[in-house]
């Protein structure tokens, strides 16, 4: 049964307040040596993972072609709706492999290279879940996004408050939830790619379970001038 999607409010700055400062992190150490061990454990429990399953259930066409981006060996996506298909791109090819929804696997660093070896207008959306607080160039990963999904084509990000410290970017843990729903908002603003932001807490029971995020924004057409970039 679907859940309630309770609106956050989101206001940033109509400038770019980011500093590299804010990306730093206390292990800078390659992420290729990070997550050469496997972890095939969820990172969220599972009312949290229920919540981010209805919520895509809502978000994304069946039958589309779905790209997941900072991918796992789960993607929280709804077991009952049939995709064209999911890629995913990701750090672990053991991760990628015990993915059973994927339908093609990609390697990738987006901390080393933003750029995403997808076409353009490929993808009918997009999804980062609980992963964005590890990105340290996330304006350049966005801007790729666009590039990669149909114009109209949604790019849901969800996250909860669970975090591996010694990599999550120093703006990330500096902030709390409402103020990470205005980050995210300021990512999708600044890669000038998306329309109006929205945000959402999906957090299926205050106290008793993760608490749950999402912030989605629909895809521009890169060949429309549009001032329609925002938040709401």
């Amino acid at each position: 049964m679907s859940r309630e999607r309770t609106p956050l409010s989101a206001d940033p700055p109509e400038d770019n307040p980011l500093l590299p400062e804010h990306f730093r992190r206390v292990d800078e150490s390659d992420d290729s040596l990070f997550y050469v061990q496997p972890r095939l454990v969820n990172h969220i429990d599972d009312e949290a993972i229920a919540a981010l399953g209805d919520f895509y259930r809502e978000t994304f066409p069946e039958g589309g072609h779905l790209l997941d981006l900072m991918s796992s060996w789960v993607s929280h996506l709804p077991a009952d709706v049939t995709y064209g298909g999911v890629t995913g791109l990701g750090m672990n090819k053991a991760e990628l492999e015990a993915n059973p929804v994927l339908t093609r696997r990609t390697l990738h660093d987006l901390n080393q290279d933003p750029v995403l070896p997808y076409d353009a207008d490929e993808f009918d959306g997009a999804i980062i879940s609980v992963s964005v607080q590890y990105l340290t160039r996330p304006v350049e990963v966005f801007a790729e996004v666009g590039r990669v999904l149909k114009p109209g084509a949604p790019f849901a990000i969800t996250f909860s408050n669970r975090m591996f410290p010694t990599k999550a970017v120093r703006i990330w843990q500096l902030f709390g939830d409402e103020q990470r729903a205005n980050l995210v908002a300021l990512y999708f603003e600044l890669s000038k790619a998306f329309a109006k932001a929205r945000a959402f807490d999906l957090s299926p029971a205050p106290f008793r379970s993760d608490p749950v995020y999402a912030v989605v924004a629909e895809a521009l057409d890169p060949s429309v001038d549009s001032e329609s970039t925002g938040i709401t």
